[in-house]
């Protein structure tokens, strides 16, 4: 089954929180803290890897979870989490499921990306020590997990893509010239799933895929239609074969316009793509009708071959002519992402917002920062609140007419404002 398209939502684990201990060996007099830290979460990494063919597996598996690190013991500090590697195909693009950003497309073998990075151990009640603060008998939770929810969408990758209508002889002429072994047969949409084949030509080498059949209103997903038609955005040339004896004995001229049309509706940017047109089946008719529409299709722009994919005549040509085109075509260079692209602002922004109900402050930092800390002790928050208002926080609550009582929610958490002037 070929599956190019899949939601599946990533989750890393937590952070362990960190320990509140103090020494208490006889050799050590004064004591003192020595609590240790948490282990970090464990992250969820892809990895794009030219083994894998298709989406299905995440057909049957659609939530991936990191584990989580260990909590803090006394002075021993806790394991971190495990990471999870996940392999995806070469060619599948990650955009945020609600609103379709773009977070990264995997053009090569090997390239990694850290969809959900995992939370941060907690610190230890020994970090909080200072001149003032001598016994701290607080430590600090272990970072939240990133949860993230993506649509996985695979668009082959090819260097010259196959298209025309349905029994064309797409099939048979990659399966010809490279060594794919595509189904074949005399009915429409034979191929269901894009085929890819390497061929080998003289001092060439390309990648050729044999797109499905597409038909007339492809563009607005009749047929196989769109689901298929995007497959065609990762070629560099484009072969329309012509199939000059139809078994419909339809108009070979008339079906290159339907298709070249579908093209043009779906992305003028694919439609103005080097294009090379091979007529297919040369050898069903005589040379005259070869001849004719030969003449007749050069009247469109696009240098024409006349061929036969199951005799291999006038194959060479074609091939030349696309190592050609190859050659001379030059692609910019892709770097590899290798870390976190999830969110707009960075990790120190923060916001107030005014809601029916009383105010949010709203940012990644912040958030972190109160999820971290250990709201049932007292000395722990005090510490939050000092921390809270030296980057800001309280000051632009006042600015936005923050009052005595109203609510103020922060994350998951919800609190009072009291002013303490």
């Amino acid at each position: 089954m070929f599956l190019d398209e899949a939601i599946v939502e990533f989750s890393s684990g937590k952070g362990g929180s960190g320990a509140v201990a103090f020494h208490t060996e006889k050799h050590v007099p004064r004591g003192g803290p020595n609590g240790a830290d948490g282990g970090k979460g464990g992250d969820l990494v892809l990895i794009a890897d030219r083994a894998r063919r298709t989406l299905y597996d995440f057909k049957l598996l659609d939530h991936y979870e990191a584990e989580s690190g260990v909590h803090g013991l006394g002075n021993k500090r806790g394991r971190n989490g495990k990471d999870i590697e996940i392999k995806i195909p070469i060619g599948t693009l990650v955009t945020l499921d609600e609103t379709g950003e773009k977070i990264v497309d995997f053009t090569k073998h090997g390239m990694k990306f850290v969809i959900a990075k995992g939370g941060r151990g907690g610190h230890g009640n020994m970090h909080y020590v200072n001149s003032v603060r001598q016994a701290p008998n607080f430590a600090e939770k272990g970072g939240p997990s990133e949860r993230v929810r993506v649509k996985l969408e695979l668009k082959l990758l090819a260097d010259v893509g196959l298209i025309g209508m349905p029994n064309a002889g797409k099939s048979t002429l990659i399966s010809n010239i490279s060594a794919a072994k595509p189904k074949i047969a005399d009915y429409p949409f034979t191929t269901i799933v894009p085929n890819l084949g390497v061929v080998q030509f003289r001092e060439y080498s390309f990648t050729v895929a044999d797109m499905p059949g597409l038909i007339e209103g492809a563009s607005e997903g009749i047929g196989l239609g769109i689901q298929f038609l995007k497959h065609v955005q990762r070629t560099r040339v484009l072969v329309h074969v012509i199939d000059v004896f139809p078994v419909d004995e339809s108009d070979p001229l008339e079906n290159y316009r339907i298709i070249e049309n579908e093209l043009k509706q779906y992305s003028e940017e694919i439609y103005v793509r080097p294009r090379l047109i091979a007529l297919n089946k040369i050898d069903l008719v005589d040379k005259d009708r070869v001849k004719e529409l030969t003449k007749a299709f050069k009247k469109f722009g696009h240098p024409v071959f006349a061929i036969s994919a199951a005799t291999s005549v006038g194959l060479d040509p074609l091939l030349d002519q696309l190592g050609l085109i190859l050659d001379a075509a030059t692609t910019e260079e892709e770097i590899p992402v290798v870390m976190p692209a999830l969110h707009m602002q960075g990790e120190d922004f923060w916001e107030v917002i005014e809601e029916e109900d009383g105010y949010r402050v709203r940012g990644k930092r912040v958030e972190r920062m109160v999820a971290m800390s250990d709201l049932e002790s007292r000395d722990s928050v005090r510490y939050l609140q000092r921390r809270l208002e030296k980057i800001g926080i309280f000051t632009k609550l006042k600015e936005a007419g923050v009052e005595e009582g109203d609510s103020v929610a922060i994350g998951e958490f919800e609190f009072e404002y009291k002013d303490e002037r």
